[in-house]
């Protein structure tokens, strides 16, 4: 068993909680709580490694960082195409909420999403395909019900996304 307070990322609350402010310029995106802006920065982290591709969200400094949205808009197309060559059922739970909570701050800073890109099937091979002797092997959802699942998604969290 792997105690968190004893890895080196683990951050602890002391006192009185503190936030966090996303910000695109002098517009604040998101101001989420310390430990929820740090557990999304390391998500960050692991999709940047996962896409090969920068996120365009700066580094924490002084309780802020700067999103670059030029840079942003790239990891937002890159992470909704990865997203949608998928099938494979954990690694789509295990991506949905970082995918939704991208969404909300792509909106917020006034990325359009092309969604009719995404309703056709996906260009390329597919990647992490699920095979199981239950199900067979999985093929991606519909285009036009998993963009509006993952819209929804997007809309119910930034009711809890305070700016």
């Amino acid at each position: 068993m792997v105690r968190l307070d004893t890895l080196p990322c683990h951050d602890r609350l002391k006192g009185a909680a503190m936030s966090q402010y996303f910000d695109l310029g002098d517009e604040t995106l998101w101001n989420p709580s310390k430990g929820t802006s740090l557990m999304f920065q390391r998500q960050v982290a692991v999709f940047e490694a996962e896409l090969e591709l920068p996120s365009g969200i700066g580094p924490m400094e002084n309780d802020e960082c700067q999103i670059c949205p030029g840079t942003f808009e790239t990891f937002v197309e890159a992470l909704l195409a990865e997203h949608r060559r998928t099938s494979h059922t954990i690694w789509l739970a295990l991506s949905e909420g970082f995918t939704a909570t991208v969404l909300v701050l792509a909106e917020r800073a006034g990325i359009t999403v092309d969604w009719a890109q995404y309703g056709t099937a996906p260009e390329g091979p597919f990647e992490d395909v699920q095979v199981s002797t239950v199900i067979g092997m999985s093929a991606p959802a519909d285009g036009g019900a998993w963009a509006a699942g993952l819209r929804e998604k997007a809309r119910q969290l930034g009711r809890y996304m305070p700016r």
